[in-house]
């Protein structure tokens, strides 16, 4: 059909593509936002806290209660030549900081010497009547070789220091990092100032955010 001057008359375009564009942009956007999340979900990176393990009376628990705290992880041993030692000392450093956002972490191990022998139900009563210990315990494990758990395998592969005797002590950070490491024959009072600075930071932000 011809228009008044001759040329052809244009029909409009059908605009049922042009509805369609728009809720088809939103659809590709929140695409890309979910295929976003879900690479940052697959990428991050596991820390201490984010495993999970069995307590001393045999309940699985998650670490993650403890992110936002410092804590201390120390393979412990009944019958060591440390074990007094560090037993009163861990035990003195939770009374001191344990209401500052601190734990010691015990986790019971007879891989080095047989030195912790005895049940779970057995060791703990030893802590608890010998030394009033009251940071939280965990089941026996294995900590080094291949048969170490997830959670301190976390801590090997990451600092690159493994236990080698009872009594190592790794520090943790809020974040779940593992920030520092000692062995046996360093004892807890020289390892004190390092943890009370990492405590003491958290006192200060918890200030700043009041």
């Amino acid at each position: 059909m011809l228009d008044p001057e001759g040329s052809v008359e244009h029909q409009p375009a059908s605009s049922f593509p042009k509805v369609l564009l728009i809720p088809l942009a939103m659809l590709l956007a929140i695409a890309a936002l979910l295929l976003l999340a879900f690479s940052a979900t697959r990428q991050k990176e596991p820390d201490f806290y984010t495993f999970k393990v069995v307590n001393i009376r045999g309940k699985l628990v998650s670490l993650e209660k403890y992110r936002g705290s410092v804590s201390l992880v120390v393979n412990v041993a009944s019958e060591c030549g440390y074990t007094d030692s560090h037993y009163k000392a861990l035990q003195q450093l939770q009374r001191d900081l344990g209401p500052y956002h601190f734990n010691v972490l015990a986790f019971p191990c007879n891989q080095f010497g047989q030195q912790e022998p005895d049940t779970n139900k057995e060791i703990e009563s030893f802590a608890r009547k010998t030394y009033g210990v009251s940071f939280p315990m965990f089941s026996k494990i294995t900590v080094s070789g291949a048969g170490a758990i997830p959670a301190f395998k976390y801590l090997i592969d990451s600092t690159g220091e493994e236990p080698t005797w009872n009594f190592w002590k790794y520090l943790v950070d809020p974040n779940g990092k593992a920030v520092k490491v000692w062995d046996s024959t360093v004892s807890v009072e020289e390892i004190r100032p390092h943890v009370t600075e990492l405590v003491r930071k958290i006192i200060l932000k918890k200030k700043d955010e009041l």
